[in-house]
């Protein structure tokens, strides 16, 4: 396990890791900015996020769901992962706005029994707002929703401002400054 989490923060600080001048979703000036999807959009990247996911997921989880864009691939490779495992766990994803045609769904994919336990995975967390997001729309569809599992905390928030507050777990694979501070 050890060897994923190392091959896998190289290939974030290698890929996914800049450093400069950026504005963030947020609004934010910050000199590092992480974009994640270069290394979960890889064969390589996408199977050791998931290896590694997967092991956060809430135990109950019948599904895990997150934001699009940044939360497709790591829903789709946990529940891929989850099958070749012996689990079922199913994929969901939370679109921003409401498909405005058909059945004007928010949420896709082969959804669980209302009541189930669903697992939120994110890519990179900075406010926490597009977890949130995703938990707000899968808690409103009836879904019981505990934990985030992110790849990259920025740790720019107060843990109880922003997931005790929202009666969540938080957990994250790795820091900005670990990222950074990759061999």
């Amino acid at each position: 396990m050890e060897q994923y989490r190392k091959t896998l923060l190289h290939l974030l600080k290698e890929r996914a890791y800049k450093h400069g001048e950026f504005t963030l979703s947020s609004g934010k000036e910050t000199e590092h900015y992480i974009n994640c999807k270069p290394v979960t959009l890889s064969c390589e990247g996408n199977a050791l996020v998931s290896h590694l996911m997967i092991e956060h997921v809430d135990a109950e989880a019948k599904a895990v769901g997150g934001l699009t864009l940044g939360a497709d691939p790591l829903v789709c490779g946990v529940a891929q992962k989850a099958y070749y495992s012996g689990k079922h766990i199913d994929a969901l994803i939370v679109r921003k706005n409401p498909k405005g045609y058909g059945t004007k769904e928010v949420i896709e994919g082969h959804k669980p029994p209302k009541g189930s336990v669903v697992t939120v995975l994110e890519d990179v967390t900075t406010t926490g707002s597009s977890a949130l997001k995703a938990v707000k729309v899968l808690r409103d569809a009836g879904y019981i929703v505990n934990r985030v599992v992110a790849i990259v905390n920025r740790c720019e928030m107060p843990h109880d401002l922003v997931w005790d507050k929202n009666n969540l777990e938080f957990v994250s694979l790795f820091t900005l400054e670990e990222v950074i501070n990759a061999e």
